[in-house]
């Protein structure tokens, strides 16, 4: 009895040291608010669509090597590589401060910058002050900065397998420091388009037709590749690995939904979970497009033309996949998918070699998906949207011709008939891709 007075007597002087205690620890924890917890959730699912914009850039670069011949693979690789890198560092330098460079009220909205260099707000002001509780300011940087990089992107697919490396790198440089955040900065960053009520969600005009114009500048100043139109006939260049194609434009699709979903630029789910259905019922739509006329057209069913179509639809949908209805995002996926088609015999027909079809998918089905928004949304103006559109193509594709034209006459843009024959692997990079196995080709 004496022991069981013993122990209560000390359990007791326990409790009386150790509730104290943890009150005043209790009191002391920072509480943590329902605004916290959105903040995180919020600024998670912005990194996650940062995640998937990067991974698009693998896609980029297994789309273009499939539909190139196996000589070039070294080089194609290498040029989506250092895109990436190109990106990332001039956004740093330049381009995140040109294209949001926090215009002036009543100013007219056509150029601004805001210094060299990023540098995040102290404290809350870069955190959960920054952007409404949604992300951070490095969040911020990094998901724009990976957009950055696809517009480069765009353009190494049409001009491959005759280009020089060093000159292509150049015009990259300057095109995705310079031109792109500049333009950019008209919608996106609060410019004169964005007064007017343009309207592009995640970048039908604002990445994808900057980087088509550039793409479409450059075909035609580097010119077409030897042996494909031959006596004034279109002579078909095979791309040497379809399911690399495949896995390319499968990982795109992934990656988009980081592109357009991130683009809601926070978690909600609501606005989010439409996004991505409108998003995937274009694609969707955009292969059964392609499907119908590349079948009805070529009398029979062309993988690569379909696995465009896909690419086309998503293209497509950018500009307005959330203020669509889901009708809507159907109808634009399957125009854009067949139109998909036809613009790519268009652009043989005018003597255009675009080997993995960036002018189409990226120009053509850009533009289309920019219209498209105020056709099928009350709340836009299509004259507003065509403003826009004329408006990126007057600049960035003179832009874009001069930069390719000042190469072509200083250091020259395109490989000798010798190296683009024995490929650009060796010619530029002394090392294949396949060593060791054999191909047969006829150029």
């Amino acid at each position: 009895m004496r022991k069981f007075k013993k122990i209560a007597t000390l359990a007791l002087a326990l409790c009386a040291i150790v509730l104290p205690m943890a009150t005043m620890a209790e009191d002391a924890a920072p509480e943590i608010t329902a605004a916290d917890a959105m903040f995180t959730v919020n600024n998670v699912w912005m990194m996650v669509a940062t995640f998937l914009v990067f991974i698009m850039h693998l896609g980029f670069a297994t789309v273009e090597t499939g539909l190139t011949r196996a000589k070039n693979t070294v080089n194609i690789l290498f040029k989506n590589t250092a895109i990436v890198a190109i990106g990332l560092l001039t956004y740093t330098l330049i381009g995140f401060n040109l294209m949001y460079p926090g215009f002036a009220e009543g100013s007219a909205g056509i150029f601004g910058f805001a210094g060299f260099g990023v540098s995040s707000p102290e404290g809350a002001a870069g955190l959960i002050d920054y952007a409404g509780g949604n992300y951070t300011y490095w969040t911020d940087f990094l998901f724009q900065g990976m957009f950055a990089a696809t517009a480069a992107t765009i353009v190494s697919g049409a001009v491959a397998e005759r280009v020089k490396l060093g000159p292509f790198l150049i015009f990259c440089t300057i095109y995705v420091a310079i031109i792109y955040p500049w333009v950019g900065s008209w919608k996106w960053g609060g410019g004169w388009l964005d007064a007017k009520g343009f309207y592009d969600f995640a970048g039908s005009t604002l990445v994808h037709s900057v980087g088509g114009w550039g793409a479409l500048a450059g075909i035609i100043v580097i010119g077409p590749r030897l042996g494909k139109y031959v006596g004034g006939k279109v002579k078909g260049i095979m791309g040497h690995n379809m399911p690399l194609l495949t896995i390319g434009v499968f990982l795109l699709w992934l990656g988009w939904f980081g592109f357009n979903g991130g683009s809601v630029l926070s978690a909600d789910p609501g606005a989010v979970s439409y996004v991505l259905v409108t998003t995937s019922l274009a694609a969707a739509a955009g292969i059964i497009g392609s499907m119908t006329i590349s079948w009805i057209v070529q009398k029979q069913p062309d993988l690569s033309m379909v696995l465009n179509g896909c690419l086309a639809g998503l293209v497509g949908i950018t500009a307005g996949a959330d203020v669509v209805s889901v009708s809507a995002s159907i109808i634009i996926g399957l125009v854009c998918g067949g139109v998909a088609v036809v613009s790519v015999m268009m652009f043989d027909r005018l003597k255009l070699d675009d080997p993995v079809g960036a002018t189409t998918v990226h120009l053509v089905c850009g533009i289309l998906g920019t219209l498209f928004v105020g056709v099928f949304s009350a709340d836009h103006s299509l004259g507003v949207q065509a403003l826009g559109v004329v408006a990126y193509a007057a600049v960035c594709f003179p832009a874009a011709l001069i930069l390719f034209l000042i190469l072509k006459f200083t250091v020259g843009i395109r490989v000798s008939k010798e190296e683009e024959l024995k490929g650009l692997d060796l010619g530029e990079h002394g090392m294949e891709a396949y060593h060791g196995f054999q191909f047969f080709t006829n150029v």
